[in-house]
């Protein structure tokens, strides 16, 4: 073999393996991304369910909390809110402004006994509780599929090929500063 020849090899060789590289990383960076979007879709389903339940929610108050309405429209007001959001973050902050119009809701019917006693408020109290508890769930799996996102993006060698095809970082989903305030209890 002359020595061309066999340079020609080598440098077949080393751009084979490039090639087979590349394409390794690459298909972990679609499979990285893929988890990202499967762990925001989970959150989408459990956020429709909540969506769907609060006008029943609404409804079973209605009748009991006559002088709260203030209150209710804080919930369909928020739910309505929660429709028109676009993007994860807008999502995400919606979503817990749901979520804190539903906790002063669970709040306030606090002082209606009858209200506490009927069964589907109870039922509809029981299954708006669970989803919440399953959306923060969900909140942190995507918040880790999303970390794990934005370092592989970010890292050497990856950041090339991220770069070359246009893969951007993702938002976490992070509370808002109001919502990390103390808040003030009144009781009096």
């Amino acid at each position: 073999m002359t020595t061309s020849a066999v340079l020609s090899a080598a440098l077949l060789l080393g751009l084979a393996v490039a090639v087979v590289w590349g394409v390794v990383v690459y298909n972990g960076l679609v499979a990285a991304r893929q988890e990202c979007r499967r762990a925001w879709s989970n959150i989408d389903v459990l956020l429709k369910q909540r969506h769907d339940e609060l006008p029943r929610l609404v409804d079973v108050c209605k009748g009991y909390m006559a002088y709260e309405s203030q209150t209710l429209q804080a919930v369909v007001t928020a739910r309505a809110r929660m429709g028109e959001a676009q993007t994860v973050l807008a999502v995400a902050r919606a979503s817990d402004k749901v979520s804190g119009a539903v906790r002063n809701l669970f709040a306030v019917a606090e002082g209606y006994p009858e209200l506490k006693a009927n069964e589907n408020f109870l039922r509809l109290q029981t299954r708006i509780t669970q989803l919440e508890d399953q959306i923060a769930d969900r909140r942190e799996l995507y918040n880790a599929a999303v970390t794990e996102w934005n370092t592989r993006i970010a890292q050497i060698p990856e950041v090339a090929i991220a770069r070359a095809v246009g893969m951007t970082s993702r938002a976490l989903w992070h509370a808002e500063a109001a919502d990390r305030e103390t808040p003030r209890l009144s009781f009096g």
